[in-house]
């Protein structure tokens, strides 16, 4: 009898954390960029540009990679399988808006199932500057949104955006 009071009261406890838990997570971070919005929007449309500023290929350089479609448009997947750090998953051009900003599907695989939708904005700053917005977000389901509770997400994949976009701009601008 002892016995399912205890197992009654983790399943409580479990639902009871998963109700608190976030069930929604957008990380973005910006950068002020010293180049023409055009010239910006060119090069951040095409997924594979990502390598010279990514902080995960940082992370991982000998991560595999394979692509399938034509870049810089709708359904171009990038897919990739790294190390501990980078795991493994892909990346689909899901939407572009001329100038504006490039959406895309993450899909993770490894090391745990996930999806987010990601984003990439441009806004004009003067004619020799642009903001450079980056962001993703997506929804976090019970119970397995109990672990958000202790993982800071924000702060985990913002550091790792903003070093992204530190080296962006360092491309960009040299």
């Amino acid at each position: 009898m002892i016995f399912l009071y205890i197992l009654a009261g983790i399943l409580i406890l479990f639902w009871f954390l998963s109700m608190l838990a976030p069930k929604n997570y957008h990380v973005y971070r910006s950068v002020d960029v010293n180049r023409p919005l055009p010239e910006v929007f060119r090069f951040i449309q095409y997924v594979k540009n990502q390598d010279y500023w990514s902080p995960w290929d940082k992370k991982d350089p000998e991560m595999k990679k394979t692509y399938t479609g034509t870049d810089g448009s709708v359904g171009f997947v990038s897919h990739w399988v790294g190390n501990k750090q980078v795991g493994e998953g892909e990346q689909e051009i899901t939407n572009i808006v001329e100038n504006e900003r490039m959406e895309s599907q993450l899909r993770f695989f490894k090391p745990w199932k996930s999806e987010s939708d990601a984003y990439i904005k441009v806004e004009k700053i003067n004619e020799n500057s642009t903001k450079v917005t980056w962001g993703f977000s997506g929804v976090n389901k019970p119970p397995a949104n109990i672990f958000m509770l202790f993982f800071n997400m924000d702060k985990t994949v913002g550091k790792d955006f903003e070093e992204g976009l530190k080296r962006l701009k360092n491309h960009l601008e040299n």
